[in-house]
């Protein structure tokens, strides 16, 4: 685990921003306050509604059961699951148990979940017998001392009677392993300690707008926020959870107007999916009047199609490793939300590095990663993460993300920012989603390739097109795209967010084949 400087540590208790607290603690003090908030599972597969009190006792006996097979604190307790009542009580019942949490997400397939499996070595595996892509392998967990199959064997796990109390566990050690999937290949094991996880929950939910009604998580419950949103802010709020399986336009509108739920945010994709769907009407704009974007790039052109709709936009800036660096509050100025990606929320610092890389240390920040080469490259002796973002930061402070090192294309030795380019295609008619990666060039080295998601009943512009809207926006003819390509949907992180790698990779090998 990385060293935090010993002020840094004296400064977060000081202020109470790290407590004594485990996730248990926390869990079970909202549990008890708010025992019949109602928790929903809206699946075609597997549905389910009940109450907190009926996840609870789930929970604890699942937690009974483990306990008498010996796992307890520092142990490791994986699972696999959609979002459905058993994760949040897998979730739950080791957060009760003291042990590790790591949450794998559902559509991960054999070569992540056997990657992951292999860094955390867990006790425990919970994971479904099928939904989607996922089928239960059990070769992949053939080393896992404790496996349980939702659909088949899970529910032998559980202990005739449930577990009382909390079992004690260090607020310094690590709570959750959180694997995250972007520009590299593996996943990164993300860890972080109760004091960091209950810090980031606590902040996260004072954040929120006290009126943004019964929310709906579709985010996978395997990845960081998804988890955060649906089993850890809900129960400190005493708020229900309302969880779906899958994103599904048509079924997100269909809830707003049949259950009053709502939808605040996320990725750009997910609102925009919405507005474009055919079945989407004005009257669907109770369900959505906050939208916090982040976990992606947001482009002005989102922003303000969603604030002239009247939806109060606002946006945030992390990622797994430190998971709010920045936030526009929801009333913060609009120029300031639309436009920026906030400034430094509750605790946190940031600052840049001579190329613009966004530096940033605070009480959420993770201890590290599972991977200890991994955690010494990015984290200094002073405690600053080093982002691999790149930014700018205005005379109050909000900060603008301006694009990854990653994402830079370097044509003929010249940078060109993928996001910007990115943002005046969004301008064509028609387009929903741009992604604009580097292509190989045997001159230049690097040209750049812009990927366009469409929306229905458009259909790809030219090349020719595509340029002359840049040039009547004024970009430098260097950074216009030399190759156009179409795609349904991106490939995806868990958040949404686009994986860029596969693109960059699937145009190199079909330029290879050439």
């Amino acid at each position: 685990m990385r060293k935090i400087p010993a002020e840094l540590a004296e400064r977060y208790e000081a202020e109470g921003w790290w407590t004594a607290d485990t996730l248990g603690d926390l869990l079970a003090r909202g549990l008890a306050a708010a025992p019949d908030a109602a928790f929903r599972v809206h699946s075609a597969v597997r549905p389910w509604s009940g109450t907190f009190r009926d996840v609870e006792h789930r929970a604890r006996r699942l937690a009974a059961g483990l306990r008498e097979r010996g796992v307890g604190p520092g142990d490791v307790v994986a699972f696999q699951l959609p979002n459905w009542v058993e994760a949040a009580g897998t979730f739950w019942a080791s957060s009760l148990l003291g042990a590790i949490v790591v949450p794998i997400v559902h559509f991960y397939g054999p070569k992540e979940v056997g990657y992951i499996l292999g860094a955390t070595r867990p006790r425990v595996f919970v994971t479904a017998e099928r939904f989607g892509r996922l089928e239960f392998d059990p070769e992949l967990c053939a080393d896992v001392p404790i496996v349980g199959v939702v659909g088949r064997d899970f529910d032998d796990l559980l202990a005739g009677e449930p577990m009382p109390g909390v079992v004690p566990a260090d607020p310094a050690g690590p709570a959750l392993i959180a694997f995250t999937s972007g520009t590299t290949r593996d996943p990164k094991g993300v860890v972080h300690s109760h004091r960091s996880l209950g810090f980031e929950t606590r902040q996260l939910a004072a954040r929120y707008p006290p009126d943004r009604g019964k929310q709906l998580t579709s985010a996978p419950v395997g990845h960081f926020i998804g988890m955060v949103n649906a089993f850890l802010i809900p129960v400190l709020d005493g708020t229900p959870v309302n969880l779906a399986d899958v994103w599904d336009p048509e079924l997100v509108l269909r809830l707003i107007a049949s259950d009053g739920l709502s939808v605040g945010g996320g990725v750009p994709y997910y609102l925009t999916s919405l507005l474009d769907h055919p079945g989407f009407t004005p009257a669907h704009l109770s369900g959505m009047k906050y939208a916090g974007l982040g976990g992606s790039a947001v482009p002005d052109a989102v922003t303000t199609r969603l604030a002239g709709l009247g939806i109060t936009v606002f946006r945030a800036y992390g990622s797994t490793e430190h998971p709010s660096i920045t936030a526009s509050v929801h009333d913060a100025p609009e120029h300031k939300r639309l436009y920026t990606d906030g400034n430094a929320c509750p605790g946190v610092e940031i600052r840049l590095a001579p190329d613009g890389e966004i530096l940033s240390r605070g009480p959420d920040l993770c201890v590290g990663y599972t991977d200890d080469e991994l955690t010494a490259s990015v984290f200094d002796d002073e405690g600053w993460y080093h982002t691999g973002d790149v930014g700018e930061l205005d005379e109050d402070g909000y900060l603008t993300i301006t694009d990854r090192k990653a994402d830079f294309i370097i044509r003929g030795g010249e940078n060109i920012s993928a996001c910007e380019v990115e943002e005046i295609l969004l301008g064509l008619p028609g387009v929903a989603e741009a992604a604009v990666v580097a292509a190989p060039d045997e001159r230049l080295g690097e040209h750049a390739a812009a990927v366009l998601r469409l929306k229905p009943g458009h259909t790809l512009p030219g090349l020719d097109e595509l340029r002359a809207h840049l040039g009547r926006a004024g970009l430098a003819r260097q950074k216009w795209p030399e190759e156009l390509h179409e795609v349904e949907d991106f490939p995806r992180t868990a958040s949404g967010k686009v994986q860029k790698y596969r693109l960059r990779q699937d145009i190199a090998a079909s330029a290879a084949r050439e």
